[in-house]
């Protein structure tokens, strides 16, 4: 058993007894699939991100690719995005019909290349969307301003990055709109799958509603008014997602206590640790670490019964699945050199200092060995 599924329970022992009680009050009441708690917790997260609304679906996935219909991308349409995230990114973008362009990463922060994006636009591209990867949040300011500028829109990718801050703005409050995952891992899980959206235009949200729902109007039901989903989210995990939003923020402070100890206990090794954006309040939805010996490190944590995560270790446009969109390798150098190095160190709210110390202890041990 892997220290992130000791994550997992560990949570779950220590809130066993709201969930459980979450749980039966969901069952109890005979709503389990349309009732209230949706739009109770609906109403909830768009107020923690101080935006007017929140569309909840049933994974991240369709969270961008409902965001990505409602703001009327359409077939042959550009998205600017990075290779360095989560496959359903990608996934999304091409199952509604666009076209991914993608740009190179930070190789310290593995965030987009803002200075790239410019270059990167063609008549033919209709949005960005920045992946606040790992924790931390993309530079939008230079984002905005190109967004402002060509007449182009931001959807922010906030699967990684629920309550992380730039520059005291909120991660997906700052784009038209902003998608979350709700997977048990996230910084804020549900006890399987789940997702939102939210945004301050209703003609977004309108259309994420509709889209979630066949494309039927929630006021006319059994009329279709475009092709759409079953998308939405059920009723437990929102109730669970309700109650659990109100200590994001004990959870987000429980992440960087952890981040602050690997900081202190790795400073003297050759590993470069995570590094902080200016203007950012990181969330360290996973800590990443980088080191030329990657691999070698990983089998020498093995023989200490202890599993480490890569993320990524294949770039979304190197894989066969994405070989239609034409990138070859070499075509994003950075993403494809630090995707060799990079991996993630155990990290969640109720990682024991005495289970951190057996990690960083196993790891220096096997530093030591290379």
């Amino acid at each position: 058993m892997t220290m992130y599924v000791w994550g997992y329970l560990n949570e779950y022992q220590q809130e066993r007894e709201e969930i459980l009680e979450a749980v039966d009050s969901v069952f109890g009441s005979g709503n389990l699939v349309w009732g209230p708690r949706v739009g109770q917790f609906e109403e909830a997260f768009a107020a923690y991100h101080g935006v007017a609304h929140c569309a909840g679906v049933d994974n991240g996935t369709n969270a961008i690719l409902l965001a990505l219909l409602a703001m009327g991308i359409e077939p042959g349409d550009e998205v600017i995005t990075v290779s360095n995230t989560a496959a359903p990114t990608v996934l999304a973008i091409d199952q509604v019909g666009a076209v991914p362009v993608f740009v190179d990463i930070d190789p310290r922060t593995y965030l987009m290349d803002v200075e790239q994006v410019a270059a990167a636009i063609t008549e033919r591209t209709r949005c960005i969307l920045p992946v606040h990867l790992y924790g931390q949040c993309v530079d939008m300011a230079p984002l905005e301003a190109l967004a402002e500028r060509h007449g182009l829109q931001i959807l922010e990718d906030c699967a990684q990055a629920h309550g992380a801050r730039h520059h005291g703005r909120v991660a997906g409050s700052i784009g038209r709109a902003g998608a979350f995952s709700f997977y048990p891992t996230k910084v804020l899980g549900a006890y399987g799958h789940g997702g939102a959206t939210i945004t301050s235009d209703p003609e977004v949200d309108a259309g994420m509603r509709r889209l979630r729902y066949y494309g039927m109007e929630e006021t006319a039901y059994y009329v279709v008014a475009r092709n759409g989903l079953n998308a939405r989210l059920d009723e437990v995990h929102a109730e669970i997602l309700r109650r659990k939003l109100t200590r994001l923020d004990d959870y987000i402070a429980g992440r960087r206590a952890v981040a602050a100890r690997y900081e202190e206990a790795l400073a003297g090794t050759d590993l470069l640790l995570p590094v902080t954006a200016e203007g950012n309040d990181h969330v360290y939805y996973v800590y990443v670490v980088q080191h030329p010996e990657r691999d070698r490190i990983i089998e020498g944590m093995r023989k200490h019964d202890i599993s480490l995560n890569i993320s990524y270790p294949w770039p979304v446009h190197t894989q066969t699945g994405f070989a239609h969109f034409g990138y070859r390798e070499g075509a994003l150098p950075v993403t494809e050199d630090v995707a060799g190095r990079i991996f993630s160190l155990p990290m969640y709210p109720s990682l024991s200092e005495s289970d951190q110390d057996r990690v960083v202890d196993a790891l220096h041990k096997t530093l030591a060995s290379l």
